[in-house]
């Protein structure tokens, strides 16, 4: 702009693009603004509105899935409309090709996060793999945009530290025409300078809030996969990888907010400085400007020095943070338990001590940051002031800088020499000038040197997220058992997974990963095939495996052992009219799952409500499965089928396990592990509902302590749970059952025969306690 050089140009020129600048800078406010805004209200003229039934219809559906696997989003807006966003789910070859760009860290990568290549690398890949897919992008065009209006503010900020210099000049010279337009000028030029300082926030929160998404929506796809994967499931015990829901919240909002407002402070200050110094140069002359160097190099020399690590300091703040959210978390999950223990007191010292070790810690980095920011405002503030002082002064103290200055200093001045009175003005002007940028320049250097201890903080929240990503993306991957028609275990050793494989980097010496082996093992060499009309079930004691292999049958832990092989039933088309693929093989725990949302999500769960529109069931068809698990009051009890509740908190124990059981008949697998799922409920409901499972053609496998449970089965696998990882594997009603039931008789017989001797014995000891009592009454 003409306005930076010096002197400033013919004024006519100079306010003409002045003015054309801030009509084309406020042309999108005025002009384009009032279309966007006129086109939202079309768009919102242009709604209907719902009625409650399709109200009530839309929020159980929630989204709409197109053919093409993205999805539109239904948000209710205001009491009878419906706003839709679009979400485009990440596809798994995209997760897939970004597994090699995030490695395991190393142990010193991971526990001291500092500004070296590692970072860098950790960086590079979050940035390019996933905040910014391509330079096509939104959150590239922000960043375009965003870098304009931080280089036109420096630009504005030059133009005003001139126009400064120029209107205290036309006022000392008491040129009132000047001095009048210099303040027009001011006034045109303020313009520009809030509207490009207002875009500058707005960006940046803008940014933040798309960097944001954009992990947000990348962790949930990875995070959330479904069978095979199931991460969300493995990264605890197998990542090693404890609060994630502090990872995914609060870590990826603070890194987004970081990173936007760690851009601004870098490009903006960096700018400041390169233009403030080539401006200031011009009347400095070259002595000048070597000592301005040599004040920045003095101030990050003593600065570096005194920076303590910041970045470590962010990563601890952040993991104490995510283990007082997990206390409170588990106080509001298990508040039912906790009440009947009568145990908030000790919850209470528990959130306690977890809460006054974040306090120390962060209470410790504010007297880490007193020394900190002492130096820190005494070299920016008065330091650079003071040098700024002395460097204002450098252009009067050489012959060459004063005579350009218009100062005479030749015994004999010529007739062009200056007028004193217009070299004082002059003299002003420079001064005014240089002392603004000096100012600007000293801003420019505290708020750099302010972005080094936040990207220090960078590097801390950005390992916590690299940490993240890359334990979703290396953990390993399950063998692959969907194959046949029947459930079968070949010599599996069943026991519990190794902890933190991604972390462990053991390798052999060749090179390769070491086979990792369990921590545990429970059972030895199983041999199983449980064919569809064989039920099953499985019994032994406490702590001898039952669930471990309800797991390994389920496909959630891999089956143990260099030989071992474990086959499930292949997805079937079996149970939905448009022939929709449905897992064959279906868990119930014994601790039911209450989803959030309606009273109909609760059967068809995982099912979606678009699900169940295309699977061709009604509401009367729910009804009967309610019937059959005895829960046909809930829907009149409850207020209908659309009513949203904290189910976990309405429903009993044993409503919330025959709900579990409802979600089997709703289904109709194949194969039903049923893990102690009816332990809540009654013998003779339960022997009903396993009839009426076993009518619907689904083969059960049942893990119980309850004999009344067997004749519903045709097989028995007893856990025996000794050393040797025994089992037993029998059929219902042979020989061989018969035998063990004789025995058990024969020992029951026994014990009966005892019963006189055991009540006589009974009778002496009363009359022994009667004795006494009546010696202790005497005695009173």
């Amino acid at each position: 702009m003409a306005i930076l050089s010096r002197p400033l140009p013919q004024h006519t020129r100079k306010q003409i693009l002045i003015l054309l600048a801030s009509v084309l800078l406020l042309r999108s406010s005025f002009v384009s603004g009032p279309r966007y805004v006129l086109s939202k209200l079309k768009v919102a003229a242009g709604r209907q509105r719902l009625s409650a039934q399709e109200l009530s219809q839309a929020l159980q559906q929630i989204y709409v899935k197109a053919e093409d696997g993205n999805k539109t989003l239904l948000v209710p807006y205001g009491d009878a409309y419906i706003s839709t966003i679009q979400v485009h789910p990440t596809p798994a070859k995209k997760l897939e090709a970004d597994a090699p760009y995030f490695p395991p860290l190393s142990g010193k990568a991971k526990t001291k996060p500092n500004i070296d290549a590692s970072f860098v690398k950790q960086l590079r890949a979050i940035l390019f793999r996933i905040a910014f897919p391509s330079w096509k992008s939104k959150e590239s065009m922000i960043v375009v945009l965003h870098s304009f209006f931080l280089v036109l503010r420096t630009v504005l900020s030059v133009g005003v530290a001139r126009l400064d210099g120029r209107i205290v000049r036309d006022l000392v010279s008491a040129n009132g025409k000047g001095f009048v337009r210099g303040l027009g000028l001011w006034f045109l030029l303020a313009i520009p300078s809030t509207y490009t300082n207002s875009m500058i926030r707005h960006l940046q929160a803008k940014l933040s809030l798309r960097l944001r998404t954009r992990l947000t929506r990348y962790t949930h796809d990875l995070y959330l996969s479904s069978a095979p994967d199931l991460r969300y499931y493995r990264i605890g015990h197998e990542g090693g990888l404890e609060g994630v829901d502090q990872y995914i919240t609060a870590d990826v909002e603070s890194w987004a907010e970081a990173m936007a407002g760690l851009y601004g402070n870098l490009l903006k200050p960096s700018l400041d400085i390169i233009l403030f110094t080539s401006q200031l140069s011009r009347s400095l002359g070259l002595r000048g400007t070597v000592l301005l160097f040599l004040n920045y190099y003095t101030t990050a020399a003593v600065l570096k020095a005194v920076t303590p690590a910041f970045g470590r300091l962010a990563a601890v703040e952040a993991r104490l943070e995510g283990e007082y959210r997990n206390g409170m978390g588990r106080v509001g999950r298990d508040g039912e338990e906790i009440a009947f223990y009568n145990g908030g007191a000790r919850e209470r010292d528990i959130l306690t001590k977890a809460y006054m070790r974040l306090i120390k810690h962060v209470n410790s980095i504010y007297k880490i940051r007193i020394a900190y920011e002492w130096t820190e405002d005494y070299m920016i503030k008065y330091i650079w002031s003071a040098a700024g002082y002395g460097l204002i002064a450098v252009p009067l103290l050489f012959t060459r800088t004063k005579r350009s200055l218009g100062i005479q200093t030749d015994e004999h001045p010529s007739e062009d020499d200056v007028k004193p009175d217009n070299a004082v003005a002059d003299r002003t002007e420079t001064y005014i000038s240089n002392r603004r940028l000096l100012l600007s320049l000293a801003d420019a250097g505290g708020r750099l040197m302010y972005a080094y201890k936040d990207l220090l903080e960078l590097a801390g929240l950005t390992t916590r997220l690299y940490t993240l990503l890359s334990t979703l993306h290396n953990l390993p991957p399950l063998p692959s058992t969907e194959h046949g028609d029947c459930i079968e275990l070949v010599d599996v050793d069943v026991g519990i997974p190794p902890t933190n494989v991604t972390g462990a980097e053991e390798v052999d010496l060749d090179g390769h990963e070491k086979f990792q082996e369990p921590t545990e093992i429970l059972v030895k060499d199983l041999n199983l095939v449980v064919k569809e009309g064989e039920h099953l079930m499985i019994t032994g004691s406490n702590g001898v495996g039952k669930t471990a292999v309800a797991r390994v049958l389920a496909g959630l832990w891999a089956g143990q052992g260099s030989h071992s092989s474990v086959s499930r039933p292949s997805q079937s088309p079996t149970n939905v009219s448009n022939g929709k693929r449905q897992s064959s093989v279906i868990v119930v725990p014994q601790r039911a799952y209450m989803v959030t949302g309606s009273l109909l999500a609760q059967i068809i769960y995982p099912h979606s409500y678009s699900d169940f529109l295309e699977s061709g069931k009604t509401e009367k068809d729910l009804q009967d499965i309610l019937e059959a698990v005895y829960l046909g009051y809930l829907p009149e009890r409850e207020g209908g089928w659309g009513t949203r509740k904290e189910w976990r908190d309405v429903l009993s124990g044993g409503e919330k396990q025959r709900m579990g059981l409802a979600r089997v008949f709703y289904h109709r697998p194949k194969f039903a592990i049923l893990d102690e799922c009816t332990s809540a409920v009654s013998s003779d409901v339960e022997g009903k509902m396993y009839e009426h499972a076993k009518s619907l053609g689904i083969t059960l496998i049942t893990i119980s302590l309850r004999p009344s449970l067997t004749k519903y089965h045709t097989r028995l696998l007893t856990l025996t749970g000794d050393s040797r990882g025994g089992w037993q594997l029998s059929r219902i009603g042979t020989a061989e059952e018969r035998m063990g039931i004789d025995r058990e008789i024969a020992t029951l017989e026994n014990k009966l025969a005892e019963v006189d001797a055991w009540e006589k014995r009974v009778d002496e000891l009363n009359g022994l306690l009667s004795v006494q009592d009546t010696d202790d009454v005497v005695a009173t």
